[in-house]
């Protein structure tokens, strides 16, 4: 199956009432890791790489190992996407080397750090979709900030200093068109995203609901979402690693939101967790090994572990032969009729 648009990859998981996993990519073994996963749940899959990840790895060597995935899992509907765009030049260039979906994400202005105005958010988000429809790829936008900071981007901060406002998100879905709207509603980049358990004071999934009673047919996009499960951190903090304690996004709630208009989960943090753990361990235990086949591989089947585990968690799993795939020409008509 060849490369899929997130619009198409949405609309099926609305449908079926579950949500998709957007797994982060930097290297190899972790495309290897997230597409073992999908073909062992039988689950549609929405790769994705921040801006970088496209620095660290290279545009071509990234691209071409999503190519390899596509012809290796060809039962697979695999949607490659543009994490966290920072300006119309990043999603263009995103375009044109042929990811199927991009985020523009213009709640922050292009340095990736200061919160942006409503207006400006618009206008940029506005403007690649424009580009990004004629195309048919798909875009996804977001409203409010999210806390933290990873790959260089984000407000930092908590989390709830600027949660999404529903007015607001209606009149943005409205004025810009795009396909999947990212909300913040307390949830934060990195591992360190609450000091204790969240509830409603730290996450606030009453906003979330409101605005899925707001807009019920929109795809909603959780990002930050990765559950940071102790035991993963209790590795890496047994062979020698110092993380502090930290509380992620519980899957309940996850789940919660997913029967409440959410269609895409961000997740990277659990699987950056279970990678070190995993090379942590090798290290720690057979100090005399330096071939990196000798604790890549272990890395690898701890994310691919994960994945997993996320794609039953979030009912993606047993979809992957739901639909036909559409091309980007289908939905440049689409898109155009639908205006």
């Amino acid at each position: 199956m060849p490369l899929v648009t997130l619009r198409q990859l949405l609309d099926e998981a609305a449908k079926g009432g579950y949500g998709v996993g957007a797994f982060n990519v930097n290297n190899m073994e972790q495309i290897q890791a997230i597409m073992e996963a999908a073909r062992e749940t039988k689950s549609p899959v929405i790769v994705q790489a921040s801006r970088g990840a496209r620095a660290y790895s290279n545009d071509n060597f990234l691209y071409h190992l999503m190519l390899a995935a596509a012809e290796l899992y060809p039962e697979i509907p695999m949607v490659l996407h543009l994490d966290h765009g920072n300006s119309f030049e990043t999603c263009k260039s995103a375009i044109e080397l042929g990811f199927t979906s991009v985020m523009m994400d213009g709640s922050l202005m292009a340095d990736g750090k200061t919160p942006s105005t409503f207006e400006y958010n618009v206008e940029v988000t506005r403007k690649v979709v424009e580009l990004a429809h004629s195309k048919g790829v798909s875009v996804e936008g977001e409203i409010g900030t999210l806390g933290g900071i990873e790959d260089g981007h984000g407000a930092g901060g908590t989390g709830l200093e600027h949660v999404t406002d529903p007015d607001q998100a209606v009149e943005f879905v409205e004025k810009t068109g795009l396909d999947a709207l990212a909300i913040a509603i307390g949830t934060s980049h990195g591992a360190y995203k609450f000091s204790r358990k969240p509830d409603g004071a730290v996450l606030k999934m009453d906003l979330l609901k409101e605005i899925h009673r707001r807009l019920p047919t929109t795809h909603l996009v959780m990002h930050g979402s990765s559950s940071v499960p102790k035991e993963l951190q209790d590795i890496i903090n047994e062979y020698g690693g110092k993380l502090k304690q930290t509380w992620g996004v519980p899957v309940e709630e996850i789940q919660l939101g997913i029967k409440n208009g959410v269609r895409k989960i961000n997740v990277d943090t659990d699987n950056r967790l279970a990678i070190t753990g995993a090379i942590r361990k090798v290290f720690a235990e057979s100090p005399e090994k330096f071939d990196p086949r000798d604790y890549n591989k272990p890395a690898r089947e701890a994310m691919h572990k994960v994945v997993a585990q996320r794609m039953v968690q979030f009912g993606q799993a047993g979809h992957a032969g739901d639909f036909q795939a559409k091309s980007l020409a289908d939905y440049a008509e689409f898109y155009k009729v639908s205006k």
